[in-house]
């Protein structure tokens, strides 16, 4: 016989497992009857020893981006590699410190970044699709480690290109960097959509812990974009730097996620996917599990819908202008022999202050999560971020062949920077955190996971219109 169920407790505060489940009931279908599988008293639930999860996830926040912002922030390694080089010049023959310092800015160069944005979205969202239906099929550990084993093989396979002068054959360059980006890319979606589906299992403290690693990320590679700039690094040392701190975060990233494996904090949240290997599948999109829970993925978009469309919405915004258009942004005093005009305009505004920006968005929303339950308001505050378009195009951003520049004060170039990031933060951790409490228990991992590929299809449509972005200016 099944009962409906209240599992609010009348005495006592709520655990963080126990305000998951508060939230699930007031969401639940009343016509829908759970079967009364759990004790009368609940079981002990463990504590977060040490604050080991969370600062795991932290860590493992910032993996999911370091393969992007690493290729994307060593934009002066890049511009290094796909000059203009004549005859009579040789990488040693003189002693570049910055991109300035070389010559007028080839098609390559400028269009780069924008073949990087395509090159990480497209596999991004196709892995992420897939993630969101292979994840009951394939072992959690597989996607885990597997994926940042070979993301991390890749990534020496980077670093091993910077000391290899490729002046000779840049469009061969070309091809193989962004063939690596997008192996190493659809590698990450898979580790990505897997651990957005193992916090949907977690409260949203965990959820704001993962994805404000994700902009700690950002900022962490700014700063060191920064500092080579600052001790006069050359672009290949600037780039050798960039990567080999990449390697050595993803090495610890995938040795923390195995010693996060085997607390007891984690075994217990993750403890029902321990069955998942054993599950039914059937062609009507349903997944039923030994013990007669069917989960549907029907069910499950008819749920999240509003919540994917949000976070579409919010990335194909954003990745449309950012940083295809705001890495060719200029400050209105470039040329007058100013180091902050010349140097640490674009690195600072562009990456530190967007990503700074997008981290504390993400901190305010996992504080706040304004508006709750009013899914319609969520897409409508999304859709708004649509006029950052328009504002951050007449920006100073060059070359420039047909549209006219309106705003070249840098002032206002860096508050709009600030506000396209604080919302950009704020929405997506808003969406990642409100998508598990409108789903079941069983289903909050699948949920996350769909969310995820929601997320990969903004990427992708945003950095296609960069491409025409660019073209257009």
């Amino acid at each position: 016989m099944a009962y409906s169920i209240n599992r609010r407790p009348l005495l006592g505060g709520l655990s963080d497992s126990e305000f998951e489940d508060d939230l699930e009931t007031e969401v639940d279908d009343p016509n829908v009857s759970v079967p009364d599988e759990k004790p009368f008293l609940k079981q002990y639930e463990p504590r977060d020893k040490y604050n080991l999860a969370y600062i795991v996830f932290y860590l493992l926040g910032i993996n999911t981006l370091i393969p992007w912002s690493f290729f994307i922030t060593a934009d002066d390694y890049w511009m290094y590699k796909f000059r203009e080089v004549h005859n009579n010049f040789t990488r040693e023959s003189v002693n570049y410190t910055h991109v300035e310092n070389l010559e007028k800015t080839t098609d390559l160069q400028a269009s780069f970044i924008s073949y990087l944005n395509v090159a990480s979205a497209v596999p991004n969202t196709f892995f992420l699709i897939i993630n969101a239906f292979i994840s009951k099929r394939i072992p959690l550990r597989v996607r885990m480690v597997g994926s940042q084993c070979t993301i991390l093989l890749f990534f020496i396979l980077t670093t091993a290109f910077v000391e290899i002068n490729t002046d000779k054959w840049q469009g061969i360059f070309s091809i193989i960097t962004l063939t690596t980006v997008a192996i190493v890319n659809g590698t990450s979606a898979i580790f990505g959509g897997s651990l957005m589906g193992i916090v949907g299992r977690f409260s949203p403290k965990y959820i704001t812990a993962m994805l404000s690693g994700q902009a700690l990320g950002g900022i962490f590679t700014a700063i060191a974009e920064i500092c080579s700039l600052w001790i006069g690094a050359s672009p290949v040392l600037s780039g050798l730097l960039y990567f080999i701190i990449g390697d050595v975060i993803l090495f610890l990233s995938l040795i923390a996620y195995i010693i996060l494996e085997k607390a007891t904090f984690f075994k217990y949240h993750m403890s029902e996917n321990l069955t998942n290997n054993e599950a039914d599948f059937s062609i009507t999109g349903e997944v039923t599990f030994p013990q007669g829970t069917t989960v549907s993925y029907t069910r499950i978009i008819k749920r999240i819908w509003h919540y994917g469309i949000s976070i579409f919405l919010v990335f194909f915004i954003t990745v449309s202008v950012y940083p295809a258009i705001t890495v060719l942004v200029e400050s209105q005093n470039k040329g007058k022999g100013y180091a902050w005009n010349d140097i640490y305009f674009v690195p600072v505004v562009t990456y530190l202050i967007f990503s700074s920006g997008d981290y504390a968005g993400r901190l305010l929303s996992g504080m706040f999560q304004w508006p709750k339950n009013k899914p319609w308001q969520v897409i409508l505050l999304s859709l708004t971020r649509v006029i950052f378009i328009p504002a951050l195009i007449f920006c100073n951003a060059q070359p420039r062949h047909h549209l006219p520049v309106y705003i070249y004060n840098d002032f206002y170039y860096i508050l709009l920077t600030i506000l396209f990031a604080i919302s950009n933060g704020y929405l997506c951790n808003l969406t990642f955190i409100l998508t598990p409490m409108v789903v079941d228990s069983q289903e909050k991992e699948i949920a996350s996971a769909m969310i995820g590929a929601f997320l990969g299809m903004g990427l992708t449509s945003g950095a296609a219109l960069s491409l025409l972005m660019v073209k257009t200016l």
